[in-house]
């Protein structure tokens, strides 16, 4: 890189640079070639590690348009769109998302494509593909394949680790295998089974530095040792709904209701009857808040449309009388959300 700022060190530079919000990358990008080449290098990222200017965004794919990722931005409240998911698999839903080391990564999932003449699904169900969006470079890149194509599965990030566990095969079978990811290494290695498998999708939420991992109609949950060497099965009596870990603490949506849920304390935080008519919503904790973000307003016996959305709703869950309020909508995506998860960058 030559000078960055006239008269000063690129490394005061670089730090300087660090300060500016990420959604005007772009543009400081356009000033010079030493100001792209700054903006696209690591050290730009641990520059804004050490001053402090990191921000934490959400990361959100809808059915429409197909492949398409938005970032939100809670500070400045507005929208950043991704260069669309490079996958040969059309409309992909399914699949696990987390993020670690500064990426977004998309993992296995399947295709939600139907033909428009004859109603058939694309016939690719489960995938072990994997992609990641590395927010330096501003684009996609293969990653190492999983060890075992499925859909529908349980996936944290633990300790800068990617754990997959469960979901359905190709064949559509409902399968017990887990797997750990390393980013640094691109390299997946399998750990111990599930104890128990179920012919319902899972979903996994990490809690005390453990994966915890819920299938859909059943209270027990199976629990990951801190050092991945095996699972226990316990019943917590959570409750059914969507769900979200806020400074954490899990919140679910029952009944109308939000509640926030221990092990065997429940505490009613806030109505949630307005959501009752939405499906197909995703419902993610970030910061003191929760996030409800697009789905569809199904039909009913009045009224047999179906409306995608692209509304997000807040819950402040720490005020003293949480209320709902409305920010800026997605303005690319809507619908039915395959994928949300935080990114920190």
């Amino acid at each position: 890189m030559s000078e960055l700022i006239e008269g000063l060190p690129d490394a005061v530079a670089l730090r300087c640079l660090a300060r500016v919000p990420f959604y005007l990358h772009p543009k400081l990008e356009l000033v010079s070639r030493s100001w792209r080449a700054a903006i696209h290098s690591p050290e730009l990222f641990r520059a804004r590690q050490e001053v402090g200017s990191s921000e934490d965004l959400l990361c959100v794919c809808a059915f429409d348009p197909e492949n398409l990722w938005q970032l939100y931005d809670p500070l400045r409240d507005l929208w950043v769109t991704l260069p669309v998911l490079p996958s040969k698999i059309r409309h992909l839903a399914h699949f696990g998302v987390v993020s670690t080391a500064g990426k977004l990564f998309v993992l296995g999932g399947g295709s939600d494509a139907v033909d428009p003449l004859t109603g058939d699904q694309d016939g690719s169900f489960a995938t072990n593909e994997v992609w990641s969006y590395d927010p330096v470079m501003r684009q996609w890149s293969p990653c190492a394949s999983m060890l075992v194509p499925r859909a529908m599965f349980a996936c944290c990030a633990l300790n800068g680790k990617i754990v997959v566990a469960g979901g359905f095969t190709s064949c559509r079978k409902s399968i017990s295998q887990a797997e750990m990811y390393d980013p640094d290494k691109d390299v997946w290695v399998p750990i111990p089974d599930l104890h128990r498998t179920h012919n319902s999708a899972c979903t996994g939420v990490v809690i005390g530095e453990k994966v915890h991992v819920l299938h859909k109609g059943l209270s027990t949950v199976q629990v990951l040792d801190h050092m991945g060497l095996g699972w226990t099965v316990e019943d917590y009596g959570w409750l059914q709904g969507p769900m979200a870990v806020v400074q954490g603490s899990i919140y679910v949506m029952s009944h109308g209701l939000i509640i926030k849920q221990d092990r065997e304390v429940k505490k009613m935080v806030a109505s949630a009857s307005e959501f009752r008519r939405r499906i197909g919503f995703a419902m993610i904790g970030m910061g003191g808040d929760i996030y409800v973000i697009g789905g569809v307003i199904g039909p009913d016996r009045l009224n047999w449309d179906i409306k995608p959305m692209s509304d997000v709703d807040i819950l402040t869950v720490g005020a003293e009388r949480p209320t709902w309020r409305q920010v800026a909508p997605m303005t690319r995506c809507r619908g039915t959300i395959l994928g949300c998860t935080q990114l920190r960058i």
